[in-house]
């Protein structure tokens, strides 16, 4: 385990924090796609466009081995990234789905993220 100093936590802290936030806006993405596909069909049809998924999955995967890789090398706990991994192969899962409209797509990928937040909280967490 290497000792972390206040300053290293700060600088690597912001990370977490931020794939907290992506999560975050993962959901409400999911959610208000749901919701505009449901009534305007349109404009639903235009945010689930495969391309938001890829590139946010994309994102999240880069985010996650950073944050969470690090916080392995700082505080020796593999928990969050555990949990953090198992998050992310859930949203990958839920992208194989259909997007039929029967809310299975979005259920699962809401918990995938759900998982990938709270691994970057317990990480988060193990730094202080």
């Amino acid at each position: 385990m290497v000792a972390s100093t206040p300053v290293r936590r700060l600088g690597w802290a912001w990370l977490d924090r931020a794939a907290i936030a992506l999560s975050g806006l993962c959901v409400v993405h999911c959610i208000a796609s749901a919701v505009l596909l449901a009534m305007l069909s349109a404009a639903g049809g235009l945010l689930l466009n495969p391309i938001f998924h890829e590139i946010g999955l994309s994102i999240a995967i880069v985010l996650g081995a950073i944050a969470l890789g690090r916080g392995i090398l700082d505080h020796g706990y593999v928990m969050p990234a555990s949990m953090g991994a198992f998050g992310l192969g859930i949203m990958a899962g839920a992208m194989t789905l259909p997007h039929d409209g029967g809310g299975a797509e979005t259920l699962w990928t809401v918990i995938g993220v759900g998982l990938l937040a709270f691994g970057h909280d317990l990480n988060r967490r193990a730094a202080h």
